[in-house]
């Protein structure tokens, strides 16, 4: 029972979104559906919120290692949260002037919008900058000429990386049809446009392939879902 509800809940939302999208005459199911969704969205935010708050003050309460990180967890999680509901520093909305927070949380004057641009930005850029030398280090490491596979893909990445840069324009700038006509016919081995012309040809065709397997891939793991075959977001028994 305590799994046989969910499994029927889940198989009849499916089949509720799927019908709605291929039979005009149920789209509306498929409109009330979602609303329910968004319902279920909000509360999973709560809990999602009460997790958080649960696990990181049991951290910080046991004082296990990296227990200061959950201090900053919860300091931020907490101002923000504040600043949020709150709508500190937002206006009044004109259509409400009477009501001081009739106005949009996200206003450019609330301290949520401040939170978000001066200290929520600025992380995700250094996290990001930080990213690029690992990914720099990693490349350099996995880059080893050992067969042609392996060649090709160096080689590959090397016109790539080249071609963003002006080192790349640089190197093959004397390929110009004003120095000599023949090169007319040879512009296509300039740098910068070999790197067009990989992006999108094998590019396009490689991005295409896996698109197909991940829709492949989508469509038997909902189909294992609808059929009860796949309970794993039921949790453990």
């Amino acid at each position: 029972m305590t799994q046989g509800v969910p499994l029927v809940i889940a198989a009849v939302g499916g089949l509720v979104l799927i019908a709605a999208y291929f039979i005009p005459y149920t789209q509306n199911w498929g409109e009330k559906a979602a609303v329910w969704f968004e319902v279920l969205a909000a509360i999973a935010f709560v809990l999602g919120g009460a997790n958080l708050l649960k696990v990181h003050l049991k951290n910080v309460s046991d004082r296990i290692r990296g227990w200061g990180y959950s201090v900053i967890v919860l300091v931020s999680f907490l101002a923000t949260l504040t600043a949020g509901l709150g709508k500190i520093g937002v206006q009044a909305s004109p259509q409400f002037p009477a009501f001081p927070w009739s106005g949009p949380y996200r206003e450019t004057s609330g301290a949520f919008w401040f939170a978000y641009e001066y200290a929520f930005k600025p992380l995700t850029a250094t996290v990001f900058a930080l990213l690029a030398f690992y990914v720099a280090s990693a490349a350099f490491r996995a880059f080893r000429a050992e067969n042609t596979e392996a060649i090709l893909l160096l080689g590959t990445a090397f016109i790539i990386l080249l071609g963003r840069t002006f080192a790349g324009v640089l190197l093959t700038s004397w390929i110009d049809p004003s120095v000599w006509s023949g090169f007319e016919y040879l512009t296509g081995l300039r740098i910068e446009n070999m790197t067009v012309y990989i992006m999108s040809v094998f590019n396009t065709a490689g991005n295409r392939a896996i698109m197909i397997g991940i829709a492949l891939g989508i469509v038997a793991t909902s189909l294992r879902v609808l059929l009860g075959l796949d309970r794993s977001y039921l949790g453990r028994d």
